[in-house]
């Protein structure tokens, strides 16, 4: 029966990375929330989103983020100036029409 070791074994350095879209990867790195914690973006249960929505107000990406939320069905978190529940209102408004 033959005997195998741990150096037998490689395993990458690090993880691989999931192919990403170059053009959705630079509107995420030009935004204004890169430069801020990601717990402003997605607080805890009942804590206020104003301190986000109003961040986002701010950034020239506002538009290509929420695009891209509702696109990639994120449901958690501010993203482009509105709550999941925002989110969710107007994707059901979008497909009375």
């Amino acid at each position: 029966m033959p005997t195998y070791s741990i150096e037998d074994r490689t395993a990458p350095r690090t993880a691989p990375r999931p192919a990403r879209d170059d053009a959705a990867a630079s509107w995420r790195e030009t935004a204004l929330c890169a430069q801020t914690g990601p717990e402003l973006f997605f607080p805890e249960p009942g804590s206020s989103t104003r301190e986000a929505k109003f961040l986002c107000g701010m950034c020239e990406i506002r538009e290509a983020c929420l695009e891209y939320a509702l696109a990639h069905d994120e449901r958690f978190g501010v993203w482009g100036g509105l709550s999941e529940q925002e989110r969710y209102a107007l994707k059901r408004r979008a497909g009375r029409r």
